[in-house]
């Protein structure tokens, strides 16, 4: 059977059931006749106990949902800042070591116009190097899983280059491409390059063979089972690794913020531990922490909207074996 004659197949049952869908509509609009016994039409349009599409969650249970995804992690919070402000207070640790709460507030709101634009920088950084991970380490991924000299090729190479610690390289970086934001997001992305790539693989690889060998029967070339088959199948996969490498992203920043710049959060952070200055110090780790959760959350998003068939988006999957 050719690819042809399975697209018109494919369009000869999507016009049914569409022209289904509108007869069962029609039997429920007003005035539509009865059922011999007065009862209404038997033909209803939504799920049925074998299969059809879910109908959507309201606005009050996504609301529901997201606020019971909220409370624990909110809870949490609470008591760790209780905690925090409860040793603070009476001083069971010196306040230029740990500092109140309320220290760090007032830092924080006196000293916003400069943290803002620090924090911009960095932010710019991370989002810059983790794009161009991101990319890159696609492309590479899918070099590595569609052939296996690139496979024998490439992947010693990737393994290599991660194991070399960053900040003994992040040196060099700052003599070849000076004190601008180059030698940060370069650091940013060999960070998280190596997370989109093992996940990349492992995602590609993970297709069912059998489904290959039925879009090769079909007529389907490299491209339109790339597309269809292969990456669909590996976004699980993929979304994880981009997790994971959009928090590392912020760590490659900072470290180069570390070894040479005028700018950043990192930078911050050096002079607030040069200057004894723990409110500063702390209000630039809370900084740092917040870009990293909404990164982390930007992506979360993402995975919901190009996934929401896989079983871990699925609300009410219990992914325990209890």
């Amino acid at each position: 059977m050719t690819e042809n004659s399975l697209d018109t197949a494919g369009r000869q049952a999507a016009a049914e059931a569409e022209s289904g869908d509108r007869k069962a509509a029609s039997s429920l609009a007003p005035g539509a006749p009865a059922s011999a016994d007065g009862s209404a039409p038997s033909t209803v349009v939504g799920t049925t106990p074998g299969g059809g599409r879910p109908p959507r969650p309201t606005l009050g249970r996504r609301a529901a949902t997201f606020a019971d995804s909220l409370w624990r992690p909110a809870l949490v919070l609470a008591v760790f800042f209780a905690a925090w402000w409860f040793v603070a207070a009476r001083e069971y640790v010196p306040n230029y070591l740990v500092p109140t709460p309320g220290q760090v507030w007032e830092t924080m709101t006196t000293q916003w116009s400069e943290l803002a634009r620090h924090t911009l920088v960095t932010l710019y950084e991370t989002v810059l190097g983790f794009v161009l991970a991101a990319a890159l380490g696609l492309v590479t991924a899918v070099a590595i899983a569609y052939s296996r000299t690139l496979d024998k090729a490439l992947y010693p190479i990737v393994l290599f280059a991660q194991v070399i610690p960053k900040i003994a390289i992040a040196p060099l970086l700052v003599v070849w491409f000076g004190l601008g934001l180059t030698p940060k997001i370069i650091l940013a992305v060999l960070i998280a390059f190596f997370p989109v790539v093992i996940s990349g693989v492992a995602g590609l690889r993970s297709t069912d063979p059998e489904l290959l060998d039925l879009a090769a029967t079909m007529g389907a070339g490299p491209w339109r089972t790339f597309r269809k088959i292969r990456f669909p199948n590996a976004l699980p996969h993929l979304m994880a690794g981009l997790k994971v490498a959009v928090t590392l992203a912020v760590v490659g920043a900072v470290v180069g913020e570390f070894v040479g710049a005028s700018e950043g959060l990192g930078y911050v952070l050096l002079l607030a531990n040069g200057n004894l200055d723990a409110p500063l110090l702390f209000a630039d780790l809370i900084l740092m922490s917040a870009i990293g959760i909404v990164l982390f959350v930007l992506v979360e998003i993402a995975e919901a909207l190009l996934i929401p068939w896989h079983a871990s988006r699925r609300a009410g999957v219990s992914l325990t074996t209890s």
